[in-house]
């Protein structure tokens, strides 16, 4: 900017500075891009050492196509409604997440991610999001927990969140908290640029691919209300236990524009790394 006002003196057209100064602000604007990492992996229930391989496999993955930003599903360490999830989660911050951060700090990228969390006695379905500095940015606890998928049953969380980063304003939900009027209303107050989703997209084997559908019609409502992109992000695999038992993870990872187009569905039912370029 400042080599053009330069120029712009020379030719003594000065008196376009102030044009050109908002043109070119607003532009930038326009144009702001973040590459945005959809890491639908396979997720083994119980499998926590061979699930945080895969994960950082992904990151390394994604990095080498430029990614900034890494989304991970829900629960992506040790299964969705996984009753192991008592013992094997860890409390936040703790090792778990510190493993994370390290990746993060490691491969230089943002991690947005699910989680189980251990307060005391009781297990939050949670993400976070971390800088790529390794810093826990935000963690959002799911607050619609389907009590009847799991006993004990997750705790439940409290409202939504956004924070701002230098990509601008982030907010993170957990999937059937999209499902939600109310939550969707707190968000849209909130004004994010950006919505990064973890997921946990299952069905019977015989409603796929089929059942992808709804899932990119929950992620469209998204980007609609709240008027930003929104990243929805899914698990490979299936549920091992309880009253879901033998459901399947679809895949079919989607994300939509801030206009609410279609930017990308990801494969059915395998693992596929994409990066995004998205226009905030």
């Amino acid at each position: 900017m400042f080599k053009i006002n330069i120029f712009l003196k020379r030719l003594k057209l000065t008196r376009w500075l102030p044009l050109v100064s908002i043109f070119l602000s607003f532009n930038i604007c326009a144009q702001k891009i973040v590459k945005v990492g959809m890491a639908q992996i396979f997720c083994l229930d119980s499998d926590k050492s061979g699930n945080l391989r895969r994960i950082e496999n992904a990151v390394l993955e994604s990095k080498e196509q430029g990614a900034e930003i890494v989304v991970f599903p829900e629960m992506a360490l040790v299964g969705w409604v996984n009753p192991d999830a008592h013992h094997l989660s860890k409390p936040i911050p703790g090792e778990d997440s510190d493993f994370l951060a390290q990746l993060a700090k490691k491969y230089s990228v943002y991690i947005c991610i699910g989680l189980g969390e251990k307060e005391g006695d009781k297990l939050y379905d949670s993400a976070l999001l971390i800088s790529d500095e390794g810093n826990i940015l935000l963690k959002h606890r799911k607050n619609n927990i389907l009590t009847e998928l799991m006993e004990p049953s997750y705790s439940k969380g409290n409202g939504v969140q956004v924070v701002q980063t230098k990509f601008g304003k982030i907010g993170v939900m957990i999937c059937a908290d999209t499902f939600k009027e109310d939550l969707i209303q707190q968000m849209s107050e909130l004004k994010p640029d950006l919505m990064l989703i973890p997921y946990g997209w299952a069905a019977k084997v015989d409603e796929w691919p089929e059942h992808g559908k709804e899932l990119h019609g929950v992620v469209k409502n998204i980007s609609e209300r709240i008027k930003c992109p929104a990243i929805g992000v899914d698990l490979v695999g299936q549920i091992s236990k309880g009253p879901w038992k033998g459901l399947t993870y679809g895949g079919q990872s989607v994300a939509y524009s801030k206009s609410a187009e279609l930017v990308h569905i990801s494969k059915d039912r395998d693992k596929d790394i994409v990066v995004l370029e998205i226009e905030l």
